[in-house]
């Protein structure tokens, strides 16, 4: 398993420090996020700074830009990053999609699938394999000339991510794309009885083998190394659980777990700004079902045990703020990341 950090984008002089210090810590690569700017600029300061990291988009929003567009920009980034990069989708929602960036949304599995061929079409297209032809039932590409064809280079096989949480759009992963970014609030229970099945039955469709497809994981971890230390970092685990689970996408993992009705008193919490009543409605019980909370020795075995021979990479979540407290904090990630990537 590799293991990389999730952050947003920030200033390019951060980012390119950040990266060095991410890279010196142990880590295997970098996750950027698409929320307030654009990741690509940033992917490319950390890359200039960091030349042993990987880069991925976790995500980039794919309906908001032609796919021509993000194949050109995955193309550039895997040339100038040495075949480092690796471009993950996401659909969003659609408010965002039609009233922030004025661009259409249907449904979102159909048209993600829609997409990533067009994407991988583009891509073709590019390696010279034959002329631009899609004609799908959202995206339809059909002209590139060689005058507009970007230059050919050594790293050419870019991966193409989508993330995944429902069945629909989990079949969809396995069935077109390079590997699923799983959403962060996860228990093993969800991974292991719909994520894997529902690539696997993706896979089936287009006669490709489910193992091929890599798994990029986020997790969410409360360390520390007494009750006291753990406190607040559990405490914003429960928080970010509580909010992800107020949510109909997610809050069926709820209703797996044996927690039936949970999702509405979170989203009563969430109407009236209840915090302290939605973080003590995560129990012990559903925050050791969602997150790793452990004393930092504990921590790589702990994920190790969890997720060795499931997930291709794993990505810590919620480390970004944390980094910014203590820079200690990102030399014990660096002991957690070492740790995870000599286990395999």
């Amino acid at each position: 398993m590799e293991f990389d950090v999730m952050t947003r984008a920030t200033t390019w002089d951060h980012v390119a420090d950040l990266a060095r210090r991410t890279e010196a810590a142990g880590f295997s690569g970098m996750l950027f996020t698409e929320g307030h700017q654009v990741p690509w600029m940033n992917i490319a300061a950390a890359a200039q700074a960091a030349p042993s990291l990987h880069f991925s988009t976790g995500i980039a929003i794919a309906f908001a830009r032609s796919p021509m567009i993000s194949a050109e920009i995955a193309w550039e980034l895997a040339h100038n990053t040495k075949g480092r990069f690796r471009l993950g989708l996401g659909s969003q929602v659609k408010a965002h999609i039609t009233r922030r960036y004025a661009s259409p949304f249907d449904k979102p599995a159909p048209q993600m699938k829609d997409y990533v061929q067009a994407v991988k079409a583009c891509l073709k297209a590019f390696r010279r394999e034959g002329p631009l032809q899609h004609d799908g039932p959202y995206y339809k590409l059909s002209l590139l000339t060689e005058q507009w064809t970007p230059a050919r280079h050594g790293y050419e096989d870019v991966k193409v991510d989508i993330s995944a949480v429902g069945p629909i759009m989990v079949r969809v992963a396995g069935e077109v794309a390079d590997g699923v970014h799983v959403h962060p609030m996860h228990s093993m229970h969800y991974i292991k009885n719909r994520l894997l099945p529902g690539l696997a039955e993706g896979a089936a469709r287009a006669g490709r083998d489910p193992a091929t497809i890599d798994k990029i994981i986020p997790v969410i971890v409360a360390a520390g190394d007494t009750p006291e230390a753990r406190a607040l970092p559990i405490k914003e685990a429960k928080t970010t659980i509580a909010f992800y689970g107020a949510t109909p996408n997610y809050a069926f993992q709820f209703d797996d777990l044996g927690h039936v009705g949970l999702r509405d008193q979170l989203r009563e919490c969430l109407k009236t700004g209840d915090s302290a009543r939605s973080q003590a409605l995560i129990t012990d019980e559903i925050l050791d079902q969602f997150a790793v909370v452990a004393r930092w020795d504990d921590v790589a075995d702990r994920m190790i045990a969890r997720y060795k021979g499931i997930a291709a990479r794993l990505v810590i979540y919620l480390a970004s703020h944390w980094r910014e407290v203590d820079p200690k904090v990102l030399e014990r990630w660096g002991e957690v990341a070492r740790a995870v990537r000599k286990a395999g």
